[in-house]
C-alpha cells in the first residue's frame, strides 16, 4: 500500500528546451505525473517560455498556494526556480534533465525524471542555506573570474549547442585565450591577489573542486587561485580529478560565510550555478535556512 502522501497539490516548473531527447522527456514527466498521482500528489505541468521565466513561474505558483515546487530542467531552471522560492517555507523537489544538474547529481538522484520522481513521496524536508551573489540566489557554487568568463561564453549558445563536451572544449579553448586579470578577494581583514574565486556549497561541480563543502552547513568552502600561469591552470585540470589542489601554493582553500571580489584590472565575470550573473564587485555571502529542500531519506545525514 502507498504511503499516506504529505503534499496534496504541487507545480512541476519544467524547461521544454533543456537537454536533448524531448519527446523521450515528456513521456517521462507523464510517467513522473501518474507515479506522483498514486500517491495522491496532483501535479500541474507548468512549461517555462524562456530564459528567467522559472523564477517568475515559482513566485507565482508558491502565492497560489502549492504545498510543493517540483522543477526539472538542468542548472539554470534550478537555480531560475531557486530564485523564486528562496525564503518560503514551501518545499522544493528536484527532478534531473537538461545539460547538467549539479544539485541532482549531489543528492544522489537517478538521471532519469520517472526514477528520480520516487523519491518525492518518502522525501525529508530540509531548511538549507544558499548563497547569495549581490540581489541573485544560488544553491550549488557561484565563481568569478575563468568560469565566469566560460559561462557567460556558453549562456551565448543555443540551448540545442550546450552538450556536455561543450563545456570542456569550450574550458580548453579559454586556457589559450582569457587573459586571467588579477582581482581582490576579500575575507575577514586579508586581502588575497586572484585570477580565479569558486565559492561552493557542494563538493562536486563537474570535478570534485570543493571536497570540504557541505549543503547541510551554513558556510561555504573558498577556493582561490592566484597566478596568470596558462601552464598552471592546465596541471589544475589534471590535479583537480586526484584531489591535489592543495599542493600547489598560488591555490587556497577556506571555509568562510562572506568573501568580496573587486576586480583590480579590465572586466571580471561572475557565475551563480552556471549561468552569468554579472560582474564584479560582488559580496559572496551564506544566508541561512533559506530555502526547505525536498532530500533523498538518504540524504538526510
Amino acid at each position: 500500500m502507498a504511503p499516506a502522501a504529505r503534499f496534496r497539490n504541487a507545480a512541476l516548473i519544467h524547461n521544454p528546451a533543456a537537454g536533448r531527447g524531448r519527446r523521450r522527456r515528456e513521456r517521462q514527466l507523464d510517467r513522473a505525473a501518474h507515479l506522483l498521482d498514486a500517491y495522491g500528489i496532483r501535479v500541474t505541468r507548468i512549461p517555462t517560455t524562456g530564459p528567467g521565466s522559472a523564477t517568475q513561474l515559482a513566485r507565482t505558483e508558491v502565492a497560489a498556494g502549492r504545498d510543493l515546487i517540483i522543477a526539472c530542467g538542468g542548472d539554470g531552471t534550478i537555480n531560475e526556480v531557486v530564485n523564486g522560492m528562496a525564503g518560503s517555507p514551501v518545499p522544493l523537489a528536484i527532478l534531473p534533465a537538461g545539460t547538467g544538474n549539479v544539485l541532482a547529481t549531489h543528492l544522489g538522484l537517478p538521471w532519469d525524471i520517472w526514477r528520480a520522481a520516487e523519491y518525492i513521496p518518502r522525501g525529508v524536508v530540509r531548511r538549507v542555506a544558499l548563497g547569495q551573489a549581490g540581489s541573485r540566489y544560488f544553491i550549488c557554487l557561484a565563481g568569478a573570474g575563468a568560469d565566469g568568463h566560460l559561462f557567460y561564453r556558453l549562456n551565448q549558445l543555443p540551448a540545442g549547442d550546450l552538450k556536455y563536451a561543450r563545456y570542456f572544449w569550450e574550458g580548453y579553448q579559454q586556457l589559450w585565450l582569457y587573459d586571467f586579470p588579477w582581482f581582490e578577494v576579500r575575507v575577514d581583514d586579508e586581502v588575497i591577489p586572484a585570477t580565479q574565486l569558486i565559492v561552493s556549497r557542494v563538493k562536486h561541480y563537474a570535478f570534485p573542486i570543493a571536497p570540504a563543502a557541505d549543503l547541510f552547513r551554513d558556510d561555504f568552502e573558498v577556493c582561490v587561485i592566484s597566478t596568470r600561469s596558462r601552464f598552471r591552470y592546465f596541471l589544475y585540470s589534471f590535479a583537480v580529478f586526484t584531489d591535489k589542489l592543495d599542493a600547489f601554493p598560488e591555490v587556497r582553500r577556506f571555509p568562510a560565510r562572506a568573501v568580496r571580489a573587486v576586480a583590480r584590472e579590465g572586466r571580471v565575470l561572475v557565475e551563480t550555478d552556471a549561468e552569468a550573473a554579472g560582474e564584479l564587485p560582488v559580496e559572496f555571502r551564506v544566508v541561512p535556512e533559506a530555502l526547505s529542500l525536498l532530500v533523498p531519506e538518504k540524504r538526510v545525514s
